[in-house]
């Protein structure tokens, strides 16, 4: 009796579980909202050097939800999630929630290995612009527009004329070289498991499931069973996340209530919330 009290004892004091330290991807990547200031390096670096600093922790959990946006942002969040795992000698395990599509793809490559749900939305490999043409609007609201430019292609793309051929082969340039970056750090990242498939890099999305037996992620499954095989019945999850500012709070550029808005930027707002609203919807969510 007294051999089994000890035995619990020493479990006890000494059998301290595994602590994975978990950090937080959601929402738009480089879209600011109100109230929400958008998914960025910026707003991403504290936390994640955080939990790559916990010296203790075998490896570091990324949690992502998002419908992609900026590929800009998209891909230095990927870099400082690789240098940090490099120079912390930590493994990088994804799990993919709702949606990891586009730009939240990109950040799932950071990864060692991706997990998702069976019904998570995985891919859009592929770069998009959009816009809304308002040439005869002006028109019948008799309005006179008036454009002045020093460069003859300033206002290129320019929603209130009509569509310059010679414009929009520019920015198709520009969306094949930023989707070859895209396709080329896919194949760097999961190359050797990649399925020979006509629309992998297409702009598709596909279930998890469906991406698992694509090769864009490794396995169906979710946070805690995973971690529990790997690590012990006893693993631990320490969330890891940015300080929170309120939005009125002084040195928080973003403030909404930091002096009254202009008309002028409460529309932005309503556009980058409509937007915002577009990209989840685009995945039936």
């Amino acid at each position: 009796m007294f051999d089994e009290f000890r035995q619990w004892l020493n479990k006890k004091l000494f059998d301290k579980p595994t602590v994975i330290p978990v950090v937080r991807v959601s929402g738009a990547i480089g879209m600011a909202v109100p109230l929400r200031p958008g998914v960025s390096l910026a707003s991403l670096a504290a936390p994640l050097k955080k939990a790559f600093s916990m010296k203790k922790a075998p490896a570091v959990a990324i949690v992502i939800n998002s419908p992609g946006g900026s590929p800009v942002q998209s891909n230095l969040i990927y870099k400082r999630i690789r240098a940090l795992a490099e120079e912390n000698e930590k493994d990088v395990l994804v799990f993919v929630e709702d949606v990891a599509a586009s730009g939240g793809y990109m950040i799932a490559l950071a990864g060692d290995e991706i997990v998702a749900d069976p019904s998570s939305i995985v891919g859009s490999i592929g770069v998009v612009s959009q816009g809304f043409g308002f040439v005869g609007l002006i028109d019948k609201l008799g309005i006179e527009r008036r454009v002045y430019t020093a460069g003859t292609r300033k206002a290129i793309l320019d929603a209130f004329a009509p569509e310059n051929e010679d414009d929009i082969e520019h920015l198709k340039s520009l969306q094949a070289e930023i989707h070859e970056t895209f396709i080329d750090m896919v194949k760097g990242r999961r190359g050797d498991i990649l399925r020979d498939d006509e629309d992998l890099f297409s702009g598709l999305f596909w279930t998890g499931t469906q991406a698992r037996d694509l090769g864009l992620v490794d396995q169906i499954g979710d946070i805690r069973s995973v971690l529990r095989e790997r690590f012990g019945e006893s693993v631990e999850m320490k969330l890891v996340s940015a300080e929170k500012r309120f939005p009125w709070s002084r040195g928080n550029g973003a403030g909404v209530f930091a002096g009254l808005k202009s008309e002028a930027s409460l529309a932005e707002d309503m556009v980058a919330a409509l937007e915002t609203r577009a990209l989840w919807q685009r995945y039936g969510l």
